[in-house]
């Protein structure tokens, strides 16, 4: 008993910790305007899901952060400006100098089938900066210290990453990948932080769903797809063009599949992240505007505590999606680096 009281006292900060950030990395819901309008959910969820030329925090004109517009057409040329044109002081779109913006989508007001090119920092892109900046604050500060503080104890971020490393190192890139894997590891790295590192901000309250956007996961499997065919030995190309120890007529059918295989293998990566991590939002966002479909206290308390262990389990499903997405990348660079025998 006393050593149950020992363990829970040494670890009641974790436990606490664990419980705030669940607690308050409850997406933040906008109901129904003051105007009066009819909550609508699918509104509500898509808006907090898809990507925008806005960032919007809390309801109210200041609780909304405008992002910079960089658009290129022939008409007009390039033109760099905030999105905040688009938008009167009810927060309706409008049309600004010659532009509109239609559902996230920007269109020439006077042909909108006219081409335009979109290169604005939009939600997604900007929450992609920060992850990207926070994964390298993290990992050049640890890098200095592993250089000055060589043969020593690791401490502060260091000893928190250290074991998480280790793991990839151990468990992923080595039984996959062999005894060449030293030379993929900065890759399998820096693969499986920034999508940890995007998964978990992204259960952040406000926070852009980063690793939701199927164009974040496609850049990522295209990345892998990439390495794996440039690092593919004469072997590799053989059993895709010319399987061996296959009888002709059956290459016939197996090799079409075999070429087909190196499409879907990447394919099947930027889908099961995309679904995993949006299925999850859609299911709180879901499960919370119940509270304002029913206007209910006992449906909100009810609420509240289900989206409490969906949380805890998004925790555990962003760094499962890390893994599965780094271990089957480091599988298929293994497939394709493998010595015959």
């Amino acid at each position: 008993m006393n050593q149950a009281l020992n363990y829970f006292k040494k670890h009641c900060k974790i436990y606490l910790g664990v419980f705030l950030f669940t607690f308050f990395s409850t997406p933040i819901v906008q109901a129904a305007s003051d105007s009066g309008e009819e909550f609508n959910a699918s509104d509500v969820i898509l808006h907090h899901v898809v990507d925008d030329h806005i960032w919007h925090f809390v309801d109210g004109h200041y609780g909304t952060l405008y992002l910079p517009v960089i658009v290129y057409s022939e008409a007009k040329g390039l033109e760099v400006f905030s999105s905040s044109n688009f938008y009167n002081e009810d927060h309706e779109t409008i049309p600004y100098n010659g532009y509109i913006l239609d559902h996230g989508v920007i269109h020439l007001e006077s042909d909108t089938d006219a081409f335009v090119l979109d290169l604005s920092i939009t939600k997604t892109v900007l929450m992609l900066f920060i992850t990207a900046a926070l994964v390298l604050f993290v990992f050049l500060n640890i890098a200095g210290k592993y250089k000055k503080n060589q043969g020593q104890a690791p401490s502060g971020l260091q000893s928190f990453f250290e074991p998480i490393i280790v793991f990839v190192r151990d468990e992923v890139a080595k039984p996959n990948i062999g005894a060449h894997y030293e030379k993929f590891m900065p890759y399998l790295l820096s693969l499986f932080f920034f999508i940890l590192f995007g998964n978990l901000l992204g259960l952040l309250p406000g926070a852009a769903n980063l690793t939701g956007n199927i164009a974040v996961t496609t850049v990522l499997a295209l990345f892998t797809f990439v390495i794996t065919n440039i690092n593919g030995n004469k072997h590799y190309w053989k059993h895709i063009f010319w399987t061996p120890g296959v009888p002709l007529p059956l290459k016939i059918i197996i090799v079409p599949v075999e070429i087909l295989g190196m499409f879907t293998k990447p394919f099947s990566l930027l889908v099961r992240l995309f679904v995993a991590i949006t299925a999850g939002h859609i299911v709180m966002l879901a499960l919370i505007c119940l509270v304002f479909i029913f206007q209910s206290y006992a449906v909100g308390v009810g609420t509240t505590i289900i989206v409490l262990f969906i949380n805890l389990i998004e925790l555990l499903v962003a760094a499962i999606q890390a893994y599965v997405f780094t271990m089957f990348s480091a599988l298929y660079i293994g497939m394709a680096t493998e010595e015959h025998h």
